[in-house]
């Protein structure tokens, strides 16, 4: 069993472990708790659960990463709403690398002709290796699926944000966004799924700040509803100079009731 030297203190991986074992135990709950559910043929729900990441160790060096996420839907006739968190953390030796996480509650408003749909966000996000306190990010859009299919879909979505930040420098700003989407679902059979979502986000009023998000995920399922997934992610915040490319693999649970 592991130990990592963290500040002088021994932490045991299996407090790291504990996390993702109670997310487990919430999915497991919340399942159960949807089988005795009354719901209305018009209304669906959708809960997904990922836990991944990965471990080196040698004899003069250790490394890890972690990546969890937790996503729950509703989806009506003409609304879909949902919530998202997701948090990654990581280490090398004692040296902090990764703890960011991220919390996104938004909707997608389906009112006018087929393909075509309005949207709305409110996000916040910390992160330590992009340098970033906390930021704060809230607007509306239009978006268009240009190929809408069960098994391919691709979509573009461009709107406006509103961008309240703080940065580890102690710098405080605030600034309006240009948020440019481009996403992609494909399933082969429905055992081999790739998705990708891109975001490049531009500040109106500096050319030089501008953030860019992209993570890209392929799973194989191994039952309806789990799935052994790969996930690459990149960011970009300009403003700090800062980056980050991290390659996690894993488990996703997925479910719709």
């Amino acid at each position: 069993m592991f130990y990592f030297d963290i500040l002088n203190k021994h932490v045991h991986l299996f407090s790291i472990f504990a996390f993702m074992r109670k997310l487990f135990i919430l999915f497991f709950i919340m399942m159960g708790n949807a089988t005795y559910a009354q719901f209305n043929d018009t209304t669906h729900y959708h809960i997904t659960l990922a836990s991944a990441g990965s471990i080196n160790k040698t004899d003069a060096n250790t490394a890890y990463l972690l990546n969890n996420s937790l996503n729950f839907g509703i989806q009506k006739k003409d609304i879909y709403l949902s919530a998202s968190n997701s948090w990654l953390y990581g280490r090398q030796n004692s040296q902090l690398t990764n703890n960011d996480f991220s919390s996104t509650l938004f909707f997608n408003l389906y009112k006018t002709f087929p393909h075509f749909y309005y949207w709305g966000l409110a996000n916040y996000n910390t992160s330590y290796s992009l340098k970033l306190n906390n930021q704060l990010l809230a607007g509306a859009g239009v978006a268009y699926n240009i190929l809408d299919k069960d098994n391919a879909r691709l979509n573009i979505s461009d709107g406006v944000l509103f961008d309240q930040s703080s940065l580890l420098a102690n710098k405080t700003y605030h600034t309006y966004r240009n948020s440019l989407r481009v996403l992609l679902h494909f399933a082969a059979k429905d055992i081999v799924t790739l998705d990708s979502n891109n975001f490049l986000q531009s500040s109106f009023s500096d050319g030089d700040d501008y953030i860019i998000r992209s993570t890209t995920t392929l799973g194989l399922k191994l039952r309806k509803w789990i799935s052994l997934t790969t996930s690459l992610n990149y960011n970009r915040l300009n403003i700090t100079s800062s980056q980050n490319l991290n390659f996690t693999y894993g488990l996703t649970l997925d479910k719709y009731f």
